[in-house]
């Protein structure tokens, strides 16, 4: 992003052309300069693109199955093409390492590969003769305009675990991205239009809670996907579901990780780190407690420490940089206060990151260096709340049995994994556990994009969790039929090869 670059919405197929009564700045996370500014949208932006949108909604609708896998396909390949622009665009504006980002676009491609094959996925059922001459079946339609509201961490991968499923299933599409890193959404927009889709079908608004309290009440949005912290998922769904929509709203997280003795300590060792301090450990997804089942806590303690020291911690664009800086510098003194609060509660403090060496030098940017608390409790503010960044907590216990009770225990049901060698441990853990994406020796148990994204508890508001197939129920409606057809008919006789179009 160029110094001085406004970020606009993108409304009915093309940037909008008016002037914004507000804006927000857009920061470089390295430097911590001050790098653009995005237009704020009130009520009068969200009508237009709801207006774009519900414009645009019955001729996609009646788009067929192999015309919208056909634009899929060509946006699919189109994101491929660009991934490494996407990636520089997010790692300038979130910080995250280059790498990281063009993981993130990645993943996001497995969701629009997945919705490519949406005339497989909208298959209904069929009876025949339910009665005398009377078959039975039932379809699968969109269920109208959709809306979804998206976190900074992941600014291409999490909408697009949204919309490619909802415009597959014939909906179309209003993005309301986070105001901290917006470019990678409009550049989504765009390639959107040159892979076909038609105008108005995809649109994207930025702004802040006024932008959002627009698209939860407005009568002509009938579903809102949400990702976020617990409290702000807990009020979407609240407010949505008051004005009749359908909502999915996927909370925050504290993810454990589960080690028992008989582990690969070295093996958990590097999963801990590269779970805990990924994407600069802003994801909902991150390890951020361990929980060592004695004796395993001393020595996995030291392959910890002994990793953590290695962590290069640079700019995003930096080739050797493993770990950028946090989001905003709010956000770091946020999540450094917990190693204060940590010590002052009893905690060991036994990696600190607050003065870390970054490569080319710090300058003014947003950093803090991977942090680890041993002998963390669960009554102390590290272990309960969602820090959102590079601080990893490690709790002892002396039994599974101690470990399960603590696991389930906690109000979050993300994610969660196993390290053991027992596969009869292994098996009474994801049997057991009160979360809702298990890992038996893996970190980080995102699951693929034909199953389903989401947990439990106060990680999920409402019943369906991000794309597989509970993304397309999410996105459509059943509709029942019941048929009786008399006489037979015919429509003459054709000899050319049939096709579909």
């Amino acid at each position: 992003m160029t110094a001085g670059r406004r970020v606009t919405h993108w409304i009915g197929g093309k940037p909008f052309a008016g002037e914004a009564e507000r804006r927000g700045d857009v920061y470089e996370p390295a430097s911590g300069r001050r790098a653009g500014t995005v237009d704020f949208a009130g009520r009068a932006e969200v009508d237009a693109a709801v207006a774009a949108a519900k414009a645009a909604f019955p001729g996609w609708r009646d788009a067929s199955l192999s015309q919208r896998a056909q634009v899929l396909f060509r946006f699919r390949e189109l994101v491929h093409g660009h991934r490494d622009e996407l990636a520089r665009l997010i790692s300038a504006e979130h910080g995250k390492v280059v790498s990281d980002a063009a993981g993130e676009v990645a993943r996001g491609l497995e969701v629009v590969e997945f919705a490519c094959g949406i005339p497989h996925l909208l298959k209904g059922g069929f009876s025949e003769n339910v009665s005398t001459r009377v078959d039975a079946y039932s379809i699968l339609q969109p269920v109208g305009v959709a809306a979804g509201i998206t976190p900074f961490n992941f600014p291409a991968m999490v909408p697009m675990w949204m919309f490619p499923v909802a415009i597959a299933c014939g909906n179309t599409f209003v993005l309301k991205p986070s105001e901290k890193d917006p470019s990678a959404s409009v550049r989504l927009a765009e390639l959107w239009a040159e892979a076909g889709l038609p105008d108005g079908v995809f649109n994207v608004v930025h702004g802040d809670k006024a932008a959002v309290d627009a698209l939860l009440h407005h009568p002509d949005v009938r579903a809102v996907s949400f990702v976020g912290s617990t409290p702000i998922a807990r009020y979407i769904y609240g407010t949505a579901a008051a004005s009749g929509k359908r909502v999915q709203a996927l909370g925050g997280a504290k993810n454990h990780m589960l080690v028992l003795p008989d582990a690969d300590l070295d093996l958990a060792a590097d999963a801990a780190v590269s779970a805990g301090f990924g994407s600069a450990g802003e994801r909902c997804m991150a390890i951020s407690v361990v929980v060592a089942v004695d004796p395993a806590g001393d020595e996995l303690m030291a392959k910890i420490r002994e990793r953590v020291a290695r962590l290069k911690v640079g700019p995003g664009d930096h080739p050797e940089s493993e770990m950028g800086p946090l989001v905003t510098r709010a956000h770091r003194d946020k999540v450094a206060s917990y190693l204060d609060s940590g010590v002052a509660q009893g905690a060991t403090l036994a990696v600190d990151g607050r003065d870390p060496d970054v490569l080319g030098g710090a300058g003014d940017g947003f950093w803090l260096g991977p942090s680890v608390l041993d002998h963390v409790t669960p009554d102390m503010d590290a272990y309960r709340d969602e820090i959102f960044g590079p601080v990893l907590s490690v709790v002892r216990c002396g039994s599974y049995e101690e470990a399960m009770e603590l696991i389930s225990a906690n109000p979050y049901g993300n994610g969660t994994a196993i390290f053991t060698n027992d596969g009869g441990a292994a098996r009474r853990f994801q049997n057991e556990v009160e979360v809702g994406m298990v890992g038996v020796n893996v970190p980080i148990p995102v699951p693929m994009a034909y199953y389903s994204f989401g947990g439990w508890k106060d990680s999920l508001f409402g019943d369906t969790h991000a794309h597989g197939m509970e993304g397309v129920h999410f996105y459509t409606r059943t509709k029942a039929v019941t048929a009786r057809w008399l006489d037979p008919s015919h429509g003459g006789v054709n000899l050319g090869f049939p096709t579909s179009g």
